[in-house]
């Protein structure tokens, strides 16, 4: 059985070009029968943050926020998609994370993080290993970076380098294991 996968896109640029790892991570987790659904903060169009999901009274909460509320609940792990700002965390995906707690708890993620240069968003990435513990969905250990990301995806998310398929075949087998385990342990019940 397929696991069910937010992808959150961590840009809202007019130009991004991280469009295209969302792209493509989406088609290799359909491939492998999960159903992965992409999570965009430049449809969603949130504001920046004032109010937590959870500090809305219950069944007030704006429509998108109570859909992200839903999908988040029913996920078994999130898939993040990140660029790399200044050596850290785009803004639009702070601002997109933080709006919920709870909903992430006991699931893992993973870091898919790409640059237009060599280093692949991984600066980015040791930063959202941090905030990804902290709001309960801690990440796999390895990451997939993709450095020159105009290089490697096309516009339609489609490889033009021959070594993504490889490293996203591995780095979704670990997502899948860790999505598994936390999934039979909330089964059991969680410590709290």
């Amino acid at each position: 059985m397929g696991l069910r996968i937010p992808v959150l896109l961590g840009s809202v640029r007019s130009d991004r070009v991280g469009i295209r790892a969302a792209r493509y991570i989406i088609d290799a987790l359909t491939r492998k029968g999960h159903e992965p659904v992409l999570v965009d903060p430049m449809e969603l169009q949130l504001p920046l943050l004032d109010r937590m999901y959870k500090e809305h009274p219950k069944g007030e909460a704006p429509a998108n926020l109570e859909r992200l509320a839903t999908l988040y609940r029913e996920a078994d792990g999130f898939m993040i998609v990140s660029g790399e700002y200044n050596n850290g965390i785009p803004p639009a995906l702070k601002n997109l994370l933080d709006y919920f707690l709870e909903e992430y708890f006991w699931r893992p993620s993973a870091i898919l993080c790409y640059s237009a240069g060599q280093f692949g968003g991984v600066r980015a990435a040791m930063q959202l290993r941090m905030t990804l513990a902290e709001l309960g969905m801690p990440s796999i250990p390895s990451l997939l970076p993709i450095p020159r990301i105009q290089q490697v995806l096309d516009e339609d998310g489609h490889a033009t380098a021959e070594w993504i398929d490889k490293s996203a075949g591995r780095f979704i087998s670990e997502f899948e294991w860790y999505a598994g385990a936390l999934q039979t342990q909330r089964a059991g019940g969680t410590p709290y």
